[in-house]
Parts: C-alpha cells; structure tokens; sequence
C-alpha cells in the first residue's frame, strides 16, 4: 500500500474548492461524467488505430445511486489508469500557493477549475470521501484503488477489478444530500450529459404492470449520442428540425425557421439556431441558446459568444474552441470567440436576407414576429443595420410591406414638407388612432403601422439614417402642421376673441392624473373635426425611449403633455364664442379695458424702470410696479371666472371636450357616465 501527500501547498485546498466552488456545487456530476466519456473515447480512438485489441464491447457510461450506502459511483469502460498514471494526473496538481491562489480567483469560482483543470476535484464539493477503483487497458495491468477523504493525504492499494476501465464512488457529505435522491440526479444528468457522444445509464428503465411502476432489465439510456447539430444539414428534413427544436423547448409554438451552423475553420463550430415566435417581453426570453462544448452543456449565459439581440434566438451552439469552464472576462478578451460571434452574426444576415430574396411573400408573413429581433440587432450593433437595411420591411395600416427604398419612392412626392424633409407618418394602434389615420389618408398620406416593442425606438434610428427624413406620429399635431406644405393660415379671430375662447375650454377641462393641457386656437377649415387633442412627439417618444435606455428614467416620471386643438371654422366652435359674448359681453367689457389698462401701465412702467441700474429704481417705484401687476393679475382672475362661470353650463363645450378625450381613451369613470347621460338628454 502507498501513502502519500497530494502535490500541493497548503493543507487545506479542498476545504477552499468546496468553498469557492459552491455556487456551482452540481457541475461536479458534469465533470465526472465527462471524464468518463473522454476514456471511452480515448479507447475508441486506440482501437481504430490499432493499438488497442481487445474487444470494446459495451462502452455505455454508467451512474449509479446507493441511497443505503450514501454514495454516487460512475463507471465506464474506458481506458482506465495505472498506480503511474493516477500518480501523475491525480496527485500531482501543480499550485503556486494558496496565498496566489486565494486572492487571484477569491471572487470567480469558474475561474478556478478552467485555470488549474481541477475537474476531478470538483467531487470534493460533495464528498466528504472519493474512491478511485481503476485498471488500465494495458496487457497485465493490475487493478489500484486510490482513496482520498478531502486532506491532502491519499492511500493506494491493490485491488480487485475483472474489467478495464474507472469506477468513480463519491461517498457524499451529510450537507449534500440533495445528491443522493435519484429526481436530483436526474434532473442535473438531463441539463448536462443530454447530447453525451457516449450512451450514460442511469438505472433502468420502468414500465406499469400489475398496477404499479417495475423496473426492467433495460438500460435507462438518459442521453442521445447523435444530435441533430452533429449531422449533415442536406440529410435533415424541416420536421427533423422542429422535433428537435420541440426536445429543447416543449412548451414553444413552432420556430419561424432556422440556421444549421457547420464551421471548420478558423475555427470549429456546429449548432442550430432557431427564430422562435416572440413578439414582446425581450428579457424573458434570454437564455434560451445553449452553449456545448464537444456535446458537454456548459451554460446557457451565452452574452459575450452570441451578439447580444441574437440572445433572443433559441437553439444550439456546439465549439471546442470554448473551453468547458470559462469567465465571462475570458470570453469577452478571447479572439476566438469575437470570431464566433462576427461569424454567427454574418450567418443569421445572410440566412434572413436569402429568404427575403427567394420567398418575399413568406418572409413578409413572418416580418410581425422576425422584427423584434432585426429592430434589436440594428439598434444594438452598427454594423447589423449595414447588414439588414435592404431586408429591413416597413408595414403600413393597410398591412402592405414595404423596403426602405420603396417606402421612401412612394412617399416622397406627396410626404416631403416646404423644407424638403420627408415625413413618415406612423401610427402605434389602428383602433386608438383610427380617426388621425383617416384623417391623413382625406389627404392622399400613407401611414405607417408601428405597433412593435422596438418600432418606435427603430423609427429614431431611421430619422438618424435616412436622410432628411423624420417620423410622426399621426395623432402628435393637426394634419396640416405634421406635413406643413405652406405657410399656416392663420385664424381670423382677434386676440381677444381666441383669448376667450381658450379661456372658456381650458376652464373645462379634467384634472387627469399624470396629464398636463395647453389649449390653442387654429383655423383648420369648415369640414375638420371640431376640437383635436395632440400630443407632443417629441416628448412621447422619449417616454417610450426610457422605457428601454438606461438614464432616461426622468422622462418616464414627468407628465404627459397634451393640447387641445380649437377649429376657429368650425360652426360649433363658432356658435360656443358667439354665445359666450352674447351672455358674457356686458360683463366682459370694463373687464377687458381694465386689463388693457394695467397691461399699457405695466409695460411703461418695466420700460421706464428698465433704462434705469437696478440700485436707481426707488421703493416707490418698485411698489407701483408690484401693484400694477396685482392689480393686472386680479383682472384676469376676474375675467376667467365670468368665462368659466359661462362655461360650465355650456353643454355643448363639454360635450366636444368629453369626445376629444373619449377619442383618444382619456374619457373614463364618473366623467364617462356624465357624458353618457348628458349625450342621451341632448338627444331627446
């Protein structure tokens, strides 16, 4: 027998891999298996090449649970190790001192096993003792057990064992008992030995006779050796495809398509990427792309391999060139991946752009659901938008697709402004919007059906990349200043009478949680509607921006800013300020000269006082001054309280305040009722 210490610095090691290592405690099932299937392979290659004689014979990896015995074993039929070999790959692990050791990777446990190859040793997370029972392929090898209880001292003796091959028996530790319930070990082989190049077995296989669940004598096989990623694309059929994609993801619809990656150079790379039906709640749908390393799972955080908007993408990816245990500061540096990342970009480029040229009526039947993932990758990465512009599809309220070329050829006639800005009209919901869509379709407008997650913040960019183009939404101001063609015509109301009338809705209006009113008067013509409420597209799109962008958030937090739009043409309008001076007028008038007063006095009073420095303006005159404003402030007061008292009994001045909210979805609860019964009397 030999005793012996294990090569490293420092008598407590393994107490500090249990330590570091626990978040990722249950990896250590995927690294004995894997080591399990790296010497069935290492046979396999022996035998193709002839140094290896034997009969391989079943290589099927086995793991085996005894709940009694409190241990996990997992044995194959590999190629097994001499007492030399299990000195050297065993014992000797090379440290340079706890000290470096701690302070390098305190606070990256994955660190640890990528850097010194510690996969072995993850089994001390869970054990409290590890057995090795190994015999080596070798013509007249002998069988040794190597025995460790978590010190750094070891035992090796002679052994008994018929067959070739490595028997690894985890006696596990009383606080990880988790790991010996067999739907534990279930659940942890599924996640990462699923797509093992070598069949593991995992107890038998059940069957319901006599009322009741009985084993069979049948290998329960947990894995499939040959997965779709590893075959040739011209032997697949698309239900191959999506029975494979319905293995990953049981509960999905079926994916819009598919990409079938198959690299060799300059590095080695296979996998299947799939388009899945996703149309909203972008984060939720992260971490469905599973990264493998020679059929080994190795995570599904796959940021800094995939580009970041093709993290919403569900599928495979498959690279020895990534190594099993990683950093994401590794992956972030490494050439290798920064390669894999701007080939797989190309790939999905190049697969979208091959269907929009060979089938464009099925790819715009799919553009609803592919533009969540385009819009993202254009807005995230600079030089997908080179990529994708000429695939990139407009949808306007009709439902017909359009390229950015052929938008921009069918609206530039009838769209571009007395300035030469083209302007794209866009609506966000047909229903909301629908009387603002009519409204610029009267004038030979087309408009835009912007309804995505990433429509609006995708329209930003455009206005960015597209020259002299802009985009608004069609209910953000009246028609005729959205695309303002010539000069406004102005209203011919005085000031006075624009004044009251302002006066006579604004004192109307609801007091709306998170909402803020201006009120404007505006010739429009006889056959407008009435009263109009916009809101500002500015404002409104950086609302929606923050909702996505980082630092944004006080845009979120402020009000929404509307106006109430008044048609001076209209007969309606014109009959509310007709009877308002008819029953206000008398009253009015010593009012209004009043306030002309105060306002000539204010103003030669501010002239008078503004020629001055501000240390030759005497108290007197400050006093005047402040009076005068006062006195000008308790005229209009008086004034808007004549108005609103005049007001609030109009009731057709409600009633096109209540429609213009109701248009817009403003209209709701008690003021809803309140319009409801006031329409019904005004009918009878």
């Amino acid at each position: 027998m030999q005793k012996g210490n294990i090569g490293v610095t420092t008598e407590n090691i393994f107490p500090v891999i249990k330590k570091f290592l626990y978040s990722d405690h249950e990896i250590f099932l995927r690294e004995m298996v894997s080591n399990a299937v790296d010497a069935t392979q290492k046979l396999k290659t022996l035998a193709e090449r002839g140094e290896f004689k034997g009969e391989p014979g079943d290589l099927t990896v086995r793991v085996t649970l005894d709940e009694k015995n409190k241990t996990l074993t997992i044995s194959d039929r590999g190629i097994g190790m001499t007492e030399e070999e299990i000195d050297k790959y065993i014992n000797q692990i090379a440290f340079s001192g706890v000290s470096d050791f701690l302070e390098k990777y305190k606070d990256n446990a994955n660190a640890i096993i990528g850097h010194f190859g510690l996969g072995f040793y993850s089994a001390f997370m869970v054990s409290d003792k590890v057995e090795i029972l190994t015999r080596s392929y070798r013509d007249g090898a002998k069988a040794v057990r190597w025995t460790c209880d978590g010190s750094p001292t070891f035992e090796i003796d002679d052994a008994e064992k018929d067959d070739r091959g490595t028997d690894i028996i985890l006696h596990i530790a009383d606080d990880c008992k988790e790991f010996l319930e067999k739907g534990r070990i279930q659940g942890l082989l599924d996640k990462y030995c699923k797509f093992m190049p070598v069949p593991v077995a995992f107890g038998k296989k059940t069957e319901w006779k006599d009322g009741k669940q009985v084993e069979t004598d049948r290998d329960n096989i947990i894995n499939d050796t040959e997965p779709l990623w590893t075959k040739t694309p011209s032997t697949l059929k698309d239900d191959d495809y999506k029975k494979f994609y319905h293995e990953l993801y049981p509960m999905q619809d079926d994916p819009l398509f598919w990409i079938h990656l198959n690299v060799d150079y300059p590095f080695n790379l296979t996998g299947i990427l799939y388009f899945p039906r996703v149309r909203s709640n972008i984060d939720l749908q992260r971490n469905k792309i599973q990264l493998y390393c020679n059929q080994v799972f190795v995570t599904d955080q796959v940021e800094g391999i995939v580009p970041d908007f093709l993290t919403l993408l569900h599928g495979v990816i498959d690279s020895p060139d990534i190594p099993l245990n990683v950093s994401r500061s590794y992956l972030q540096a490494d050439r290798d991946v920064k390669k894999i990342s701007a080939y797989i970009t190309k790939k999905v480029a190049d697969r979208l752009n091959g269907i929009f040229k060979d089938d464009r009526k099925e790819y715009e039947s799919k553009w609803d659901d592919l533009k969540l993932f385009i819009n993202y990758g254009m807005l995230s990465q600079e030089d997908f938008y080179d990529r994708a512009k000429d695939f990139t599809l407009l949808k306007d309220v009709d439902g017909k697709y359009f390229t950015l070329d052929e938008y921009k050829t069918l609206i530039k006639d009838a769209q571009t402004d007395k300035d030469g800005q083209l302007v794209y009209l866009y609506a966000t919901d047909k229903d909301e919007q629908y009387s603002y869509i009519e409204a610029a379709k009267d004038k030979g407008y087309s408009v835009l059906l912007l309804d995505g997650q990433l429509d609006v913040p995708a329209a930003s960019m455009f206005e960015q990349k597209l020259e002299k183009s802009r985009f608004m939404r069609v209910d953000s101001d009246i028609i005729d200043r959205l695309i303002v063609k010539d000069d406004v015509r102005k209203s011919e109301l005085d000031a006075d009478q624009a004044d009251n009338l302002s006066a006579a809705f604004r004192s109307q209006l609801p007091k709306l949680d998170k909402a803020e009113f201006s009120v404007e008067v505006q010739a429009l013509g006889e056959n407008a509607q009435p009263v109009m409420i916009t809101q500002s597209e500015y404002m409104r799109r950086m609302k929606d921006i923050s909702r996505y962008q980082s630092g944004m958030s006080f845009y979120a937090q402020m009000p929404d800013s509307y106006s109430l739009v008044l048609n001076s043409d209209h007969a309606l309008i014109k009959a509310i300020l007709d009877d308002c001076q008819a029953k206000c007028g008398d009253e009015l008038k010593p009012v209004t000269a009043e306030i002309k007063g105060q306002q000539a006095r204010l103003s030669a009073l501010r002239q008078s006082q503004g020629k001055k420095k501000p240390e030759e303006v005497t108290q007197e005159e400050k006093d005047d001054l402040a009076a005068t404003e006062k006195a000008l402030g308790e005229q209009r007061d008086k004034k808007q309280q004549i108005i609103a008292g005049y007001a609030k009994d109009n009731k057709v001045l409600h009633q096109l305040i209540d429609l213009a909210l109701l248009q817009n979805g403003m209209l709701k609860g008690s003021a809803l009722d309140a319009f409801v019964k006031r329409s019904v009397a005004m009918i009878k």
